[in-house]
């Protein structure tokens, strides 16, 4: 059952049981993502960013998903990146395909319908033949950091898409101002300092990532592990989603296993834990499993329906990539994990994820 109660987007699943032989609780069985109002840890008392960093730890603890309202990015930017994103998936595909992502060491560029297989996975072999029987129905753009001396943006001219650059390069310098901020919540509902991150993320190491996908057959997703997305973690710290009306993004609940739809609220913006962090919090914060699905489809003909299309914005937030993650203070004595490289992890899984 599917219902929207006060500020959190809360699941019942009655009757199901875990993969053990313990049949799962009730506080289990209910998958909750909160609405969390963000405008009072940016700029409320001690006491108000206390309970909201603890309020946001505890539903990284539990589900690993929030929604994020009063966040600081303007309405108006965040249309405008959709905006500019749109333009940019209408180019020729000729002039996409110029821009082509090339190295998961830059992550940078275009990726093309079918490119990417997202899987949880780190078997070459088996992610190729995923991705051969049933590819991930979007296309990307991936874009870092602008000033990097080594791996370059892959910029369309401004002729062909007028301001594109200048609206994600600003789009790219908000999202990496909140994440510091939600970091620093994430901080203090860890008992840490609250700059404890600060000079570990301050290199913005981190991929933005606009997605298009576009109208399909419905008959074509119906293939065994098809999706818009198919199903996955995502690897960094943290991530930022926007995403427009037309929804598809659903978590996994981790004790039942059904997956629960993220249904789009207008105004927020979906947070969710990444690898990386679960990892460094020694699995005290949950890295949780998600797709991206297609929502029902309209009928073309007597025999034939297509979904619709759908835009999404993800910032995928990353350590600096000369940290070292290793088990963060208050996150159990006995690490699960041993010490490992930013960048060694990150373009480990992106070099096994794409073609």
């Amino acid at each position: 059952m599917f219902s929207l109660r006060g500020a959190s987007i809360v699941i019942r699943h009655a009757g199901l049981k875990s993969r053990g032989l313990a049949t799962v609780s009730d506080a289990q069985a209910s998958f909750r993502i909160p609405l969390i109002d963000f405008s009072k840890f940016q700029s409320g008392s001690p006491v108000e960013k206390k309970s909201i960093a603890t309020e946001i730890v505890s539903a990284f603890k539990e589900s690993g998903f929030i929604y994020l309202s009063g966040h600081g990015i303007p309405a108006p930017v965040i249309e405008n990146a959709f905006a500019k994103s749109a333009d940019f998936f209408r180019m020729p595909t000729d002039v996409k395909d110029s821009l082509r992502w090339e190295d998961p060491r830059a992550n940078r560029g275009y990726v093309k319908i079918g490119r990417e297989q997202v899987t949880q996975s780190t078997d070459a072999a088996e992610i190729a033949a995923l991705r051969e029987k049933a590819p991930d129905f979007k296309e990307t753009m991936e874009i870092g950091r602008d000033w990097d001396s080594v791996w370059k943006n892959q910029w369309p001219q401004e002729t062909d898409a007028p301001l594109f650059k200048d609206t994600m390069l600003d789009f790219f310098g908000q999202c990496h101002a909140l994440h510091v901020h939600v970091m620093r919540s994430i901080a203090i509902g860890l008992n840490l300092e609250e700059g404890f991150f600060d000079d570990k993320i301050q290199e913005q190491c981190h991929n933005l990532r606009l997605l298009s996908y576009p109208p399909i057959k419905r008959a074509l997703l119906d293939n065994e592990g098809q999706a818009r997305a198919g199903v996955h973690s995502d690897y960094g710290t943290l991530t930022l989603l926007f995403q427009d009306s037309v929804g598809g993004l659903e978590a996994q609940n981790p004790h039942t296993g059904v997956f629960v739809p993220a249904t789009p609220i207008p105004g927020t913006i979906v947070v969710n834990v990444g690898d990386l962090l679960a990892r460094w919090s020694n699995d005290v914060l949950r890295s949780t499993l998600h797709r991206v699905v297609a929502p029902a489809a309209k009928p073309i003909n007597a025999h034939e329906t297509i979904t619709p299309a759908r835009q999404s914005i993800a910032f995928f937030c990353n350590p600096n990539f000369s940290a070292e993650i290793a088990c963060l203070p208050n996150c159990g004595t006995v690490p699960k994990y041993p010490a490992i490289n930013t960048e060694t992890y990150i373009v480990g899984r992106l070099a096994a994820t794409y073609s």
